[in-house]
């Protein structure tokens, strides 16, 4: 549309500001704040670059100077970074136009977005982008949006943005997108920097990716990937430029790993995944190979032992001293200071986490615990080096079940939701591996969407990507941002 002259860059860019503008405050709930002129790509590359009028969001753990970032909590409700995160610099860079950052659960722990300052997000295909009004049940009888990246997720889906970043620990990035109906990214570790993310467990976080296409998350991912002065754990050469062709995807094994059937999955996801893989045998002519990943169950436990000690480290920075809310009238010592900024400051969810880690941490209970912890984490690796020996990609699904409604997600603690929904997607971070989550079908009945993950071996993203539009080509999937009210890909038709 802009190429053929029917819009111009300006209209669609005042256009998209306009949209999330109606958008905060509504019942969707995904925007959190907006972004500013200075936030803007620099002058210099503004018609030009690979993602000239990309206009994208960034979920609220991505620093941004001089914008509040707090990851959600209250604890750092008012926290100006000095610097902006290397993944929105190079965007920027690139000429993309950043709309605002997102609504998430707290410091990226959960896994409905139903946890964080701003309040829960709310399913796009149960909710207008752009409408206050609600049905009087509303309160807790809606479909939720996935976590922890569920605002991101929420503006992609709903058309308010192109693409979007997230934070993925766990699935943070993938359980929304597999809600919302859309594309979620999670790169090797390493592969993008994580400096400037707010953290949560440094050897598991990434900077992900959502987007209504595989096209368009590849897009992002070459913009953002390579490597960084300012975070050691990136990769020391610039990786090639993601892309496929249909011969990419021609020829491969395609691993079908059983302990991802797991108690719990609903029909319709053990349907779609059964026809995702039967489409790759009969359509693609691909060998689909029955895989075993023998560790995978116990993923979940590693993980929180694991997630809990470096949460407890860390939450220590936020104190009220150098970080943080600080509560008045909580001076008369320092030990009162730190309980009453902490009390007042995390929720139960990441006083929980911050207790537990610390008692992993304990001399006593440590080899019980956290070296235990760390011996499952190696023996998930080598289970997925092993498998990728054999075959080249696995494809299994990326969530239990379609979005629950709110009522129910909140009727177990945090700690059983968040095992329970990661189920499919934690054991992907232990192995720092590469993994694309597509939208295939809708259900029967609720109509929500329904997706499969296609992971891959570490640096693989472009086999994995060729597999995934593979899969997308022929789900052919109804995306929720071609006729949402305030979609910017209607004015793009």
């Amino acid at each position: 549309a802009i190429s053929s002259g029917a819009i111009t860059p300006d209209l669609l860019r005042s256009s998209a500001v306009a949209a999330c503008r109606r958008s905060v405050g509504s019942s969707l709930n995904a925007f959190v704040s907006l972004a500013e002129p200075q936030h803007q790509p620099p002058v210099a590359n503004r018609g030009q670059g690979s993602l000239y009028n990309f206009c994208t969001a960034g979920c609220d753990t991505p620093g941004l100077a001089g914008s509040a970032t707090c990851g959600s909590p209250t604890l750092a409700e008012n926290f100006l970074p000095s610097y902006t995160a290397t993944s929105i610099i190079r965007l920027l860079d690139e000429g993309a136009w950043l709309l605002g950052k997102t609504n998430l659960d707290p410091f990226g722990m959960g896994s409905g977005c139903s946890d964080g300052l701003h309040g829960p997000v709310r399913n796009p295909w149960r909710s207008s982008p752009c409408s206050s009004s609600v049905a009087p049940d509303s309160a807790t009888n809606f479909y939720i949006a996935g976590g922890s990246s569920g605002g991101s997720a929420a503006a992609v889906a709903s058309g308010l943005a192109v693409g979007a970043l997230a934070s993925d620990t766990g699935g943070s990035s993938r359980i929304p997108a597999a809600f919302c109906g859309i594309v979620g990214l999670k790169p090797t570790y390493g592969r993008v920097s994580r400096h400037g993310l707010v953290p949560l467990v440094n050897a598991l976080d990434c900077v992900s990716i959502m987007a209504n296409t595989v096209t368009d998350a590849c897009l992002l991912l070459n913009a953002m990937q390579g490597p960084d002065e300012n975070d050691s754990t990136c990769c020391p050469e610039r990786p090639e430029p993601v892309g496929w062709s249909d011969e990419l995807a021609a020829g491969l094994k395609i691993g079908v790993p059983a302990e991802f059937s797991t108690p719990g999955m609903s029909a319709s996801v053990l349907d779609t995944w059964s026809s995702a893989v039967t489409h790759l045998e009969s359509d693609l002519g691909l060998t689909c190979l029955p895989v075993s990943l023998p560790h995978t169950p116990l993923s979940i436990k590693a993980y929180s032992v694991l997630c809990c000690a470096e949460v407890a480290s860390n939450m220590a920075r936020y104190d009220g001293i150098e970080f943080g809310l600080r509560v008045r009238d909580s001076e008369n010592s320092v030990e009162s200071l730190y309980t009453a900024n902490r009390l007042a400051g995390f929720n139960s969810v990441i006083r929980s986490r911050v207790l537990a880690g610390n008692y992993f941490l304990l001399r006593r209970n440590y080899k019980a615990y956290y070296e235990q912890a760390r011996k499952v984490w190696r023996l998930i690796k080598e289970d997925f080096d092993r498998v990728f020996q054999s075959v080249d990609l696995l494809v299994c699904p990326a969530a239990i079940t379609a979005a629950p409604t709110y009522r129910d997600f909140v009727q177990a603690d945090n700690r059983y939701r968040t095992s329970t929904m990661d189920l499919c997607t934690q054991s992907v971070n232990l192995a720092g591996l590469p993994s694309i989550v597509l939208p295939t079908g809708l259900e029967e009945g609720t109509g929500l969407p329904l997706a499969v993950q296609v992971i891959g071996p570490a640096m693989a993203e472009a086999r994995v990507a060729a597999l995934a539009a593979s899969l997308e080509s022929w789900a052919r999937f109804p995306l929720l941002a071609e006729s949402s009210e305030c979609s910017l890909l209607r004015l793009l038709d």
